[in-house]
């Protein structure tokens, strides 16, 4: 199976989720610091879109200025927009297998696309 995790390795919830990853031998893993290279607006949507959520649940409030700009309750292609411009706005880690795409907080909802 392929697994693809949009990860930040400084996020304890990302690093726990990205090891029990790793613990599977059967999973063709692949690590995207989307840091250093961002997800596009289109796959943001995509991700969004599979996971059953809205952009605005995938937006991360804590450590960011999401709030001060109202991000929040902004509608969701303004959400998808800054979150092009500024990967730091993006709730991590998201998790994408061919059995579906999860925002794995906590770590154990990766084990339901596995």
């Amino acid at each position: 199976m392929k697994a693809t995790i949009w990860h930040n390795p400084k996020c304890g919830t990302s690093r726990k989720t990205l090891a029990i990853l790793e613990e599977r031998s059967d999973i063709e893993l692949s690590v995207v610091q989307y840091l250093k290279d961002p997800p596009s607006r289109d796959k943001l949507a995509q991700l969004y879109k599979d996971a059953g959520i809205s952009p605005n649940q995938g937006l991360r409030l804590r450590g960011t200025d999401a709030a001060e700009r109202g991000l929040p309750d902004a509608d969701a292609d303004t959400v998808l927009d800054a979150m092009a411009a500024d990967s730091s706005l993006l709730e991590r880690p998201v998790v994408e297998t061919e059995k579906g795409v999860r925002l794995c907080r906590p770590q154990e909802k990766v084990h339901e696309i596995l």
